[in-house]
């Protein structure tokens, strides 16, 4: 039994029992569908509105609006359950944590009422098409265009990295409404996919690890929108709306981060202490349980910092300073402890059927999305 973590001081009882009763759920139900999920670089539409009827979407929008009525720290919960459950295709924290909280923040009392309580409920998938090929972290050099013509806009461009692309019906767009105006002339559409003429979805991306998730290219060719589909009925405002959320967005990676680092601990400590060599386990060896002590104290810091930013985020003190360092801390972290775990099993921690082949793949990722680490240092080095 590996050494417990301190306490966080950010969950509550009710926190608790969402956790616990969404990682039986996903144990149960969905840990054996997932080795099909990888086989087919996707998980289905009916997992989500299984997620939806059994309250794990949504779970901080106000019930007023479909939700479940909740703080960031019931999406928290559940991206530890389905980490624990060790199931990584599921974009439930994006839709969640980051689409829905864009149209409750920014969209108008109309745009609210008609996407929110079909996020909530699964009908609608939701995306965010930020990056684009070539511009990778630089948001104001986004390309994609949305011109006025009349009350509608018509978009053109094309956006990759999209997770949940294949199967997202409501896309949230960065676009360019003025190319003159740098970061004053981006603004967010969204963008109902199965009304929208002129939008195709590329291939589904061949990525290295999270192989259920998918991912993909997305190209809008004369989409036309209407003026309506303009998030909060106003252009300009894009990037303003885009810096307030990336604090959230990145914390959303730290927490994944913890729940995968303390999955990959748990799985090698029962690894160790089963396997034998040399007639006696793994784990007997000085320098396995020394390299397993240093894990354990590095996972104890990593989320000790985390259920602080946590502390800080559900008071509304979570910067874009604190989160860039932490986004970037946690995630190099998360690599490291998780190549160490994965040496203790020599040769068989290369083998796909091992929980810590899938971990050690599935983290690389994390140190690039939500901007890569190397941005998160130059975001932090700006308040020093």
């Amino acid at each position: 039994m590996a050494i417990q973590n301190f306490a966080p001081a950010w969950m509550t009882e009710e926190h608790t029992m969402l956790y616990d009763s969404a990682t039986r759920f996903f144990k149960e139900q969905w840990s054996p569908k997932d080795e099909a999920w990888r086989a087919a670089g996707m998980m289905d539409r009916e997992a989500w509105r299984e997620a939806g009827a059994n309250g794990f979407l949504c779970a901080s929008m106000p019930e007023e609006y479909g939700g479940a009525g909740g703080d960031f720290g019931h999406e928290a919960v559940l991206i530890l359950a389905q980490g624990e459950a060790a199931i990584s295709g599921f974009g439930g924290s994006l839709h969640s944590g980051i689409v829905a909280p864009y149209i409750l923040h920014y969209g108008t009392e109309e745009q609210k009422k008609r996407w929110l309580p079909k996020l909530a409920t699964g009908e609608l998938v939701g995306a965010i098409a930020m990056t684009e090929p070539g511009t990778g972290s630089d948001l104001q050099g986004v390309r994609t265009l949305a011109l006025k013509d009349g009350d509608t806009y018509k978009i053109n461009g094309s956006k990759t990295f999209i997770t949940n692309g294949q199967l997202a019906n409501l896309v949230i767009v960065v676009c360019k409404t003025d190319k003159d105006k740098g970061a004053q002339g981006i603004s967010l559409f969204v963008v109902e996919t199965d009304e929208a003429p002129g939008f195709r979805r590329g291939r589904n991306l061949d990525k290295i690890g999270m192989e259920a998730q998918d991912t993909s290219e997305l190209f809008f060719d004369d989409v036309v929108v209407p003026a309506a589909n303009l998030l909060g009925g106003q252009e300009g405002l894009g990037f303003f709306q885009l810096m307030q959320e990336l604090p959230q967005e990145r914390l959303i990676v730290a927490v994944a981060g913890i729940a995968a680092m303390e999955l990959a601990m748990k799985v090698t400590l029962e690894y160790t202490k089963e396997r034998k060599a040399f007639g006696k386990p793994i784990f007997s060896f000085q320098n396995t349980r020394f390299k397993l002590a240093e894990c354990q104290a590095l996972l104890m810091a990593s989320r000790a910092l985390v259920d602080a930013a946590m502390v800080a985020h559900l008071k509304g003190e979570l910067g874009v300073d604190r989160a860039a360092l932490l986004k970037y801390w946690i995630t190099d972290n998360q690599c490291k402890l998780i190549d160490e775990c994965l040496q203790l099993f020599g040769g068989y921690g290369y083998m796909k059927e091992y929980p810590i082949a899938r971990l050690w793949a599935d983290a690389r990722v994390q140190r690039i999305y939500g901007g890569t680490n190397e941005i998160m240092k130059e975001l932090a080095s700006r308040f020093l």
